[in-house]
């Protein structure tokens, strides 16, 4: 397998720029499970928005976990043409629990208002990304 380039992982960065929410995996009481997240690059780093009454959170601290957001849902159901790419990215590293300055949580927006009934209780993790993926797919409107 060919070793990232640089350049690869500062467009995959740029990529998840253009998304507000993605999906985080991780395991918890050694089970796999998915959670929904609100993300950020901030000094390189992927910061992460999560509701803390779920308790994901703690199974992530200091874990090795992955992040993945994409395009997919932003297409309509007609088939994308030769100017329209759909892409996925994923980072996995270590992500840790932090507390962003107050100029740093204000860049993420308003939270939901509630999550499945609960009031929102926003917690943050920031992930160290050490494995970048990216998967482009580009269509050919001729075929």
């Amino acid at each position: 397998m060919l070793a990232p380039r640089p350049s690869d992982d500062l467009h995959a960065i740029e990529l998840l720029g253009r998304v507000r929410y993605g999906r985080l995996a991780t395991s918890m009481r050694a089970l796999p499970f998915l959670a929904v997240a609100r993300h950020l690059v901030i000094e390189g780093r992927v910061v992460l928005r999560m509701h803390r009454g779920l308790g994901y959170h703690e199974s992530c601290d200091g874990s090795v976990i992955a992040y993945g957001a994409d395009n997919f849902n932003s297409r309509t159901d007609r088939a994308p043409d030769d100017a329209e790419e759909l892409w996925s990215v994923q980072f996995t590293g270590p992500a840790e629990i932090v507390h962003p300055t107050a100029d740093q949580r204000e860049l993420f927006g308003a939270g939901p208002a509630e999550v499945n009934g609960e009031t929102f209780d926003p917690v943050f993790l920031r992930l160290d990304p050490h494995v970048v993926q990216m998967h482009i797919l580009s269509f050919d409107a001729s075929q």
